[in-house]
């Protein structure tokens, strides 16, 4: 797949907090995601995946950078525009219960973007989109009626999904939809996702801190740490030659099946406390947790570089412009 969908080129948002400080929460990422594919961003809590995928929606504005949907520059769109633009791109929320009012039945909640957007001619056609939705994500008709406490934390996140279909777009952003759940519940929202794509041709920005459940559904994954992004390539690649330490250590902490093989594997803790994106480090971000850090790593942002065929990363270790004296280990 080469048809580029959604370009992200040198993102950056960043917070006014109190006092003149500034929280960095996304500091020049770039990415983008094909048409038809699911693109998975994962980084632990914190790091700016989410803030990412508000910004893409235009629910935050951008610090700088731009962000380029089906060729046009969505923080650079008029209102009117940017309602067209909502109908092409909807958003899956990490809450399923906060998301939903809970003073609506079912049927309102899925229709209101309908109505919003005059979809249909009368409430009939109207009502019979909202019962095939509740079909498509495996609900049914009785459930129309039915208010959001009513149901489990799974059904909530399925009507949070109709809800995101509602608007038939061809680009979702599912915002960690599956950290709520329970681990069985999780595997079957995940498969429900990739039946719609299935079905409806659909693209998806898939955010989660879980690599496991992201390796399930992504085609390619960008790793992020503190606001920048610190690997990216394909989801089998990451997992098979993993090149950035910190991928590494997120890798090492999936548990595996196997009571011989995980016996005897190699555990990577990192050491240390997450930096404040307030005040981050210098140089590489991630200096400061990583067992490789180097001199140069203190002083020097390590460039974003193809080390294999597109197979990119951010770290120093990979630089064969360093001298001797900047690869010295702190």
């Amino acid at each position: 797949m080469d048809d580029k969908i959604l370009q992200v080129t040198n993102l950056k948002k960043h917070f006014v907090m109190g006092k003149g400080k500034m929280l960095q929460a996304v500091d020049d990422v770039s990415f983008y995601v094909n048409k038809g594919e699911t693109f998975g961003l994962v980084g632990e809590s914190g790091c700016g995946k989410s803030t990412i995928g508000r910004t893409i929606m235009g629910l935050y504005n951008k610090t700088d950078g731009d962000v380029v949907y089906d060729g046009d520059n969505v923080h650079s769109l008029t209102d009117k525009e940017k309602f067209k633009f909502y109908r092409k791109m909807q958003m899956i929320f990490q809450d399923p219960y906060a998301s939903l009012n809970p003073r609506s039945t079912v049927s309102e909640v899925i229709s209101e973007p309908m109505e919003v957007h005059s979809l249909y001619k009368n409430k009939k056609e109207q009502m019979d989109r909202v019962y095939q939705l509740l079909e498509e994500v495996g609900l049914n008709r009785d459930h129309a009626n039915r208010y959001p406490h009513e149901f489990s934390g799974g059904q909530r996140q399925r009507i949070g999904i109709a809800r995101a279909l509602a608007l038939n777009p061809d680009f979702i952003i599912a915002d960690e939809p599956i950290s709520a759940l329970d681990v069985s519940v999780q595997a079957q929202v995940v498969n429900l996702l990739k039946e719609l794509q299935t079905e409806k041709g659909l693209t998806f920005l898939f955010i989660a801190h879980d690599l496991s459940m992201v390796k399930q559904i992504s085609d390619r994954i960008g790793v992020m740490y503190l606001g920048h992004m610190v690997e990216l390539t394909e989801s089998s690649s990451l997992y098979d030659n993993p090149l950035h330490p910190y991928t590494r250590a997120l890798l090492s902490a999936i548990p595996i099946p196997d009571p011989d093989i995980e016996e005897t594997r190699e555990r990577i803790i990192l050491e240390g406390e997450l930096p404040s994106p307030i005040n981050p480090p210098s140089g590489c971000v991630f200096r400061t947790r990583c067992p490789m850090a180097m001199e140069v790593c203190s002083v020097k942002q390590p460039d974003w570089q193809e080390v294999e065929q597109n197979h990119y990363v951010a770290c120093h270790l990979y630089d064969e412009t360093l001298g001797e004296n900047e690869t010295r280990r702190i």
